[in-house]
This record gives structure tokens, C-alpha cells and sequence, in this order.
């Protein structure tokens, strides 16, 4: 395990997202009140995106420090971006910031600065748009991201490596996923192997468990079985976790069970943390 390599312009890194779009991602999500699990996942994906252009923000512009793919799965599975960059596998953070499909004008709670809060007008670029049609197919998503990112780690043998986080609320319909995670976790730079990292959101209103060390606290076999599939946490990030109030032990994983919206934007945070950027 390293994960020490400075992240710059010659030597990007990579962000896989793996967006489960099934028909069961109306449903409410559990606890959360308004929209469903896919309009919301939508709204965190794209202020992740949006963060992600932030980071990379300099005088000059937008440095590509990442490349970026959304992949969806569902009723199809492919390239989830919408707008200019539809059908794009991975993108250059500089070409995510240049490129949204729109700028939406939303409101947000600002303090008032007298103990209150008001509405302050905020522009939101979407770039992914919610779907929740069809089955699972989480190993054809997995083995999609295994071709894309094949061909990255050929391309930049020596940059921090790839990340690919996979959010889903329910089992892969297309067979067991075990076998295309550990085609994923073998590619590899000089710097590590690749990293994935599992979320699960639930209908049900459960407290969510976050990075766990062992599978003793999860519930069922569909939740140990995402665990074993999810990488150990590189210490920079369990330090970034215990910063963040975090109880981790001395081998988290990268997997979230029964998340709630404020989990999975912790989670995602952590997950998209950067060691430096130069």
C-alpha cells in the first residue's frame, strides 16, 4: 500500500462513479424527506462535481489534476453524463467545468447573521441527470469501468490510482459482482492498486454503519458481501476520517451501509479527498 503520489497535470488521477439507476431507486429514501433515492443521489453526485472543479480551481483556470467518468446502471448501462459530454466514459476535470448541460438557479439556508436563516439565491451546473429504470447490473457496470480503466493505468503507470466508488441500493442482477470487484482491484499504478469503494442507501430509515473494520456489526450477507468487495481505507484517509469525527479502527474499509444523505456526502468527501495537488 502506498497512495503517496503527488496528483498534478503530468500525472492526473482517476474518479470512477458507479451509479445504480434501477427502478427501485424511486423509492423514497429512508429518513429523508422529499425526493427519492435518484434525485437526490443526482443533487450529491453533481455538487461532488462541482467540488471536485472547485479544487482544481486556480488563477488560470481549471487545472486537470482528474479525469472524471459517471458510469449508470440499470435499464442500459454506459456513460451517465448529460449534456455536451453524453456518451464520454472519462472526461478532464477542466472539460467537466466547461461543460455542465445546464446552470440551474436554486436557493439554499444562509445564517442571517441574527440566530435565522434565509433563502440566498445559488447557481447549480448539473452534469448527471436522476433515472431509476430497470434491473442491476452491477457486474456489467464493474466490468465497464475494468475496460475504461485498463487503458488509464497503461496511459499513467505512475499516478496516484484510479478510484471508483459505487453507489447502489440493492444486490447486482446480473450475477454475483465479487469476481468483476477483484478484476477491478487488481489494476494498479506504481503508486497502488485501483480503489473501490461501496456505498449502500436504504429504504429503510437505519442507522447507517461507516467504515467498518469487520463484518460483525452488518446485518446480512448482502452486507458483508459488499464489505469483502470494498478496499482498505490508505491511512491518509483514515486520518481525514478521524479528523471528520469518524470512530474508525485500524482497518477500515471503504463501504457504507444503510447510508443516509449525510453519510454518503462524509463518505464521498473522504473518498475524494486528495493526498496533494501541485
Amino acid at each position: 500500500m502506498s497512495y503517496v503520489a503527488e496528483i498534478s497535470r503530468v500525472r492526473p488521477s482517476c474518479f470512477i462513479f458507479l451509479i445504480d439507476q434501477s427502478g427501485s431507486m424511486q423509492e423514497a429514501w429512508g429518513g429523508e424527506s422529499g425526493k427519492n433515492k435518484a434525485e437526490a443521489l443526482s443533487t450529491i453526485i453533481n455538487r461532488l462535481l462541482q467540488n471536485l472543479v472547485l479544487k482544481c480551481a486556480k488563477s488560470e483556470g481549471v487545472r486537470d489534476y482528474y479525469d472524471v467518468g459517471v458510469i449508470g446502471y440499470g435499464a442500459a448501462v454506459g456513460p451517465a453524463f448529460s449534456g455536451p459530454l453524453s456518451g464520454k466514459e472519462l472526461v478532464p476535470i477542466g472539460e467537466v467545468a466547461n461543460q455542465p448541460a445546464r446552470v440551474e438557479e436554486r436557493t439554499k439556508k444562509v445564517d442571517d447573521g441574527a440566530g435565522g436563516l434565509i433563502d440566498h439565491s445559488i447557481k447549480f451546473p448539473v452534469w448527471f441527470e436522476a433515472v431509476a429504470n430497470g434491473g442491476t447490473p452491477m457486474c456489467q457496470a464493474m466490468g465497464r469501468a475494468q475496460s475504461i480503466l485498463g487503458r488509464w493505468v497503461t496511459e499513467q503507470p505512475t499516478s496516484f490510482p484510479p478510484i471508483v466508488i459505487n453507489i447502489t441500493d440493492g444486490q447486482a442482477t446480473d450475477g454475483d459482482p465479487a469476481a468483476a470487484a477483484n478484476a477491478l482491484k487488481d489494476l494498479k499504478t506504481e503508486d497502488g492498486q485501483l480503489l473501490l469503494f461501496n456505498i449502500h442507501v436504504s429504504s429503510m430509515p437505519a442507522s447507517p454503519i461507516e467504515f467498518p473494520s469487520d463484518e460483525s456489526r452488518l446485518p446480512d450477507d448482502y452486507a458483508k458481501h459488499l464489505f469483502r468487495m470494498s478496499s482498505p481505507l490508505p491511512d491518509y484517509m483514515k486520518t481525514v476520517a478521524r479528523e471528520e469525527g469518524i470512530p474508525v479502527g485500524d482497518s477500515p474499509r471503504g463501504f457504507v451501509f444503510n447510508g443516509d444523505m449525510v453519510s454518503v456526502i462524509r463518505f464521498l468527501d473522504i473518498g475524494t479527498r486528495a493526498t496533494s495537488l501541485r
